[in-house]
């Protein structure tokens, strides 16, 4: 049973209240709430168990090693990786990507060379790869989006070309709720001999992600998304590929020996991950996923799938709702336009009755150019979000509307 109330006690914030309205809180896009026994898992290791990871001999270094140790397998496990060593501790999607940008170009690609994005990136999937062609002169190609915001599949297979080197694209839109076709987009880059790697920043607080099932090359996402801490993230990489990439930075925990002649690096994933780890943010991270572990992600998919549709059904009641983005595979996230009213005018009102939704560009300017919008409101679910909740939201949007 999925007991809604029983997991709303488990986020204090959700009780609280906002302008003297309950809160309501659909901003999950841009992160969500953390339940109490991740926050109370972080001050456990604090008060009890601090002290840094690896090298130490003493007690507490130990006891942390083998907890930051433990949250690696635990997130291993949760994407079903092959080994521990593909598991990179970041500080989160952006990070993962610009290392993939950074050490995968530095050893792969070269001036002429080409990487495949998407026009519904995110600017933290856009911006590195746009520096890496400052640096080395590669050129991006982009996948366009149809009106009902699906990927263009058919053009994508005509973006390939003999120097096309990586496709790297998101699993779900942060603005369009679009779930993408990842497993088919693998497939087409693999015939091509082209390795993948996929955003999964709005897709595993969702849905289960099985990155051997997948055959993703790499894969990132990151822990404040699916209810764990900030600054903490994860990059999934093949041992094919990291083995042969160089370092993303250089400094403590990196490397096996020094001189002042050489310097010879550690073994995966460690040679990725230099100076001291947020090993707490780890334990937070892996408690997190102990949590929708637990609750069932195909429970958590179903439940947020209801609220979505829900939620599609009773805007379109609403006049001058336009919603952006209508993809047959939708997730929990719809983006929308209420009449002529600014975006930003929609947000603040709807915060004065209480409810937090999301507005802008959503870091996707060129996905907004796309539809010639200048932003959209975001309504992102988790799973906590009732339908009352969404109820509450449609009568503000009416209230909006009305002022108008």
């Amino acid at each position: 049973m999925y007991d809604i109330q029983k997991i709303r006690a488990d986020f204090p914030i959700l009780g609280r209240e906002v302008y003297g309205k309950p809160l309501v809180y659909f901003d999950n896009g841009a992160t969500t709430q953390k339940p109490r026994c991740v926050v109370e898992a972080m001050s456990e290791e604090y008060y009890n168990v601090n002290a840094n990871v690896h090298r130490g001999v003493h007690f507490l270094s130990t006891q942390a090693t083998e907890l930051h140790e433990g949250a690696r397998e635990t997130v291993r496990r949760f994407i079903n990786a092959r080994s521990t060593a593909e598991i990179i501790f970041t500080r989160g999607t952006t990070e993962s990507i610009n290392l993939v940008a950074s050490c995968f170009g530095e050893a792969f690609m070269s001036e002429g060379d080409e990487v495949i994005v998407s026009e519904m990136e995110h600017h933290s999937n856009i911006v590195p790869w746009q520096l890496l062609a400052e640096r080395k002169g590669i050129r991006l190609r982009v996948i366009p989006v149809t009106d009902a915001g699906e990927l263009d599949m058919d053009a994508l297979e005509r973006l390939f070309s003999e120097r096309t080197k990586i496709v790297s694209v998101t699993h779900v839109s942060n603005v369009l709720g679009t779930v993408n076709p990842v497993r088919r987009i693998i497939e087409t880059a693999h015939a091509h001999n082209v390795p993948v790697m996929i955003d999964g920043a709005q897709s595993t607080p969702h849905f289960a992600v099985d990155v051997q099932e997948l055959d993703a090359d790499f894969y990132a996402f990151s822990g404040h998304k699916i209810y764990g801490p900030t600054g903490i993230g994860v990059l999934y990489g093949k041992e094919q590929w990291l083995d042969r990439m160089p370092p993303y930075m250089g400094g403590g925990e990196m490397i096996q020996s020094v001189s002042f002649e050489s310097t010879t690096f550690n073994e995966l994933p460690f040679k990725f991950e230099a100076g001291t780890p947020d090993y707490i943010a780890a334990t937070g991270l892996a408690r997190a996923l102990d949590y929708v572990t637990a609750l069932g992600m195909d429970q958590i998919f179903a439940h947020e799938q209801q609220l979505t549709r829900y939620a599609m059904e009773q805007l379109q009641t609403i006049d001058g709702m336009r919603i952006i983005g209508t993809a047959t595979e939708h997730d929990a996230v719809v983006s929308f336009m209420l009449g002529d009213v600014h975006p930003l005018d929609v947000g603040t009102l709807l915060d004065r009755l209480g409810i937090a939704v999301r507005t802008g560009h959503h870091c996707a300017e060129p996905l907004m150019r796309s539809f010639g919008v200048p932003g959209t409101v975001r309504a992102s679910f988790g799973l906590y979000n009732t339908t009352e909740e969404i109820d509450i939201l449609v009568k503000g949007l009416r209230r909006v509307s009305q002022m108008f």
